[in-house]
């Protein structure tokens, strides 16, 4: 039901874009962790199909991408969280932004906005309402104090503003109550030093390369579970060498039988053991829960939304993967094994060593730039919201955007259900 809701949301909001701009939509997001690596909320970004909609500063583009947002769904895209959506000053003013949910919405501003006494006024109006206020690019520009006077988040480029500004920056603001996001957090490096300096709150992929560990030797467990993935390779897969690896280790068998019970399997009958999950899954399903379970216990170590963006990463790569010729279940492997050196905390070359990987999908792991790779490639763009670069791997690679957009909303419906009832 989720998958399919998902699913026709994404068509309407294709065609409506369509109508409007001439190309489909695409809606990107980004999350905004705590010091505890737990999601505060995530960045949402929309596309019209020629620019960011949130960049583009002009109504048409203002009002799609809130029309965008009411489409799909605010909740469903923040999956219940803080929704920080990007508005022109047009939108505040206009009122436009009220068609947003007020408790989950952070209406955030550029700190470039001029502050006009309408615009202040209509932000005082928002707050009112139960919205909250989020600054970005914060610089300390002076036009800029009216904004953060009320802003309930006050976010900073760590990559443009160096070490010595932002310590400026915070004895400028040290009496607001607001909270301090770093944005463009991209290394582990950047991630201390942003702590160190008193940011509460970080925006960008840093959990996503952590430092290999030195000398790092893969617990015997997770050998085993290396060694599933082997077998999984196989085809016909060997089911009952299968079922005996998996119940070497317990906590594999209970995430696999949490996995097989959940809706993201959708067997209506009571599952209760490893036999009885491979008779009523089948081989192809089988794979596909058997490699969520390992990548859920690689994952016990680092923050949940790097599991779940491996199980979107998979599942779309997977969905993806008749519309550039690719094999299913070796590109739902591609899309989840991209994500097990920050898992794990090795890297890429180390890993690929330990997996009977066909050359192309190392490659492609590898970042080697061939066509096995092309989706995977596409879903790293996405989720820094690279437009023009998700743009030209479609025109190249001869794609439709709109049957793209459609397995990545299914894709992302689905792992918001594997990942609820993975916990």
């Amino acid at each position: 039901m989720v998958q399919m809701a998902t699913q026709v949301a994404a068509t309407h909001l294709a065609d409506s874009d369509r109508k409007q701009t001439g190309a489909p939509g695409s809606v990107a997001r980004q999350p905004i962790m705590d010091l505890h690596s737990i999601v505060h909320g995530y960045e949402l970004m929309f596309w019209n199909g020629s620019e960011p909609v949130a960049r583009s500063g002009n109504g048409l583009a203002t009002s799609t991408m809130l029309d965008n947002a009411v489409i799909l769904g605010l909740e469903q895209l923040a999956c219940g969280l803080q929704a920080f959506v990007n508005c022109s000053a047009e939108s505040v003013i206009e009122e436009w932004v009220q068609v947003l949910p007020p408790k989950m919405t952070v209406v955030q501003l550029a700190s470039a906005a001029e502050a006009t006494p309408g615009l202040i006024a209509a932000c005082l109006k928002l707050k009112e309402m139960g919205f909250r206020l989020a600054v970005k690019d914060f610089t300390g520009k002076p036009k800029s104090s009216p904004l953060t006077d009320l802003a309930d988040y006050i976010k900073v480029d760590v990559v443009k503003v160096d070490a010595a500004r932002r310590a400026n920056l915070f004895r400028l603001l040290e009496s607001t109550p607001a909270r301090f996001v770093a944005q463009n957090v991209e290394t582990q490096e950047q991630y201390g030093q942003a702590c160190k300096e008193g940011f509460e709150l970080f925006q960008g992929y840093y959990f996503c390369h952590p430092e290999p560990l030195k000398s790092h030797r893969i617990p015997g467990n997770r050998l085993v579970h290396l060694e599933i993935l082997e077998d999984l390779q196989n085809d016909p897969v060997d089911m009952h060498r299968l079922s005996q690896l998996v119940m070497c280790d317990a906590s594999l068998v209970y995430r696999l039988l949490r996995l097989v019970n959940s809706p993201v399997c959708a067997v209506r009958q009571e599952v209760t053991s490893i036999q009885t999950a491979l008779m009523l899954v089948g081989e192809a399903m089988f794979r596909r829960i058997a490699m969520l379970a390992i990548a859920s216990d690689f994952n016990t170590d680092q923050p949940a939304e790097l599991l779940h963006m491996a199980f979107e990463r998979g599942r779309f790569c997977e969905l993806a993967a008749g519309l550039c010729g690719q094999t299913a279940s070796e590109q739902y492997l591609i899309g989840i094994v991209s994500l097990f050196p920050a898992m794990l905390r090795i890297l890429m070359e180390d890993l690929i060593r330990l997996l009977p990987l066909r050359a192309e999908a190392r490659d492609a792991l590898l970042g080697n730039g061939n066509r096995e790779g092309i989706l995977l490639r596409w879903r790293e763009c996405q989720e820094y919201g690279n437009w023009a670069a998700c743009d030209e791997i479609v025109r190249c690679n001869g794609l439709d955007h709109r049957q793209v957009m459609r397995c990545h909303a299914e894709a992302v419906a689905w792992a918001d259900a594997a990942l609820k009832f993975n916990a």
